[in-house]
């Protein structure tokens, strides 16, 4: 990890406790003396989630001289980590009464576990892509793909004449055409299992006792391409669900700060704001 980034992280997660245990030393003492500071609190996280939410618009404007996108995403996770200590302050350790405060708070939940859950994602993921022969651009998985296949069907049929013999291309075209051709499972590559490719290199290894000379080396071939298949897989479900977390904490993001809006107009209309 470059010096400047660890750094950086050792900054805000000091700053981020020390405001921490500022609000934890001080909150209670201001509320039994100020009765309106839930309106301060209130203010302050509204304060937070614009601010938090103008991260997203910098990805938007990568042109504007408004820092690196990494330093607004470290701000962004550690204001997001405080704001949910702030949010249970302002609730005052209890759950809120009436079914829109109710949604309200479990917005705010959903929205900080979510982000929570996308930052763990920001880290294992590109770790095990890296691990996996480093990143392949998601918009060109289909195209990548469509070329293992093609280029799997090339080396079959190449084999037929140099072998003299239909054996490998029999095999492919009853055991691992299906599986080129076939949409990727998700859930089983993002768990990293391997059971379907040993499945289907060994049934190859197998066929290869009954294979000319020339076929046996179109079938190496092969099964490169099968293993080139399944990383290829593996890489379009970890960086899917990558990309799909954002479809999650966004939607739930915009939705809280719109609830957020209305509890405002509605605190200040039904109380007269903090007098």
């Amino acid at each position: 990890m470059p010096r400047p980034l660890q750094l950086r992280r050792a900054v805000l997660s000091l700053l981020t406790l020390g405001a921490t245990g500022v609000l934890a030393h001080y909150y209670p003492r201001l509320a039994a003396c100020f009765p309106h500071i839930v309106y301060l609190s209130g203010w302050l996280l509204l304060a937070l989630c614009l601010g938090l939410t103008a991260y997203n618009l910098r990805k938007k404007l990568p042109f504007l001289p408004l820092l690196s996108s990494r330093v607004w995403l470290q701000f962004h996770a550690y204001a997001g980590l405080f704001a949910g200590v702030l949010f249970i302050f302002h609730l005052r350790f209890s759950i809120p009464g009436g079914a829109f405060n109710l949604v309200l708070a479990a917005l705010f939940l959903a929205v900080t576990l979510s982000g929570i859950g996308g930052w763990w994602l920001s880290r294992v993921i590109p770790r095990r892509l890296t691990s996996a022969g480093g990143e392949v651009p998601f918009e060109r998985i289909p195209v990548i793909r469509r070329d293992i296949r093609l280029q799997a069907e090339k080396i079959t049929l190449a084999a037929i004449p140099e072998a003299k013999s239909t054996t490998l291309a029999d095999f492919y075209v009853r055991e691992l055409a299906p599986a080129f051709a076939a949409r990727p499972s998700f859930f089983r590559h993002l768990l990293g299992s391997r059971a379907a490719l040993n499945d289907r290199l060994a049934a190859l290894s197998e066929a290869g006792r009954y294979l000319a000379p020339a076929e046996q080396t179109r079938a190496e071939q092969i099964a490169d391409l099968l293993r080139a298949r399944h990383a290829l897989d593996f890489h379009h479900a970890n960086q899917l669900l990558l990309k799909s977390w954002l479809f999650v904490h966004l939607p739930l993001t915009y939705a809280l700060l719109v609830f957020t809006a209305v509890h405002v107009l509605l605190v200040h209309a039904y109380s007269g704001g903090a007098r």
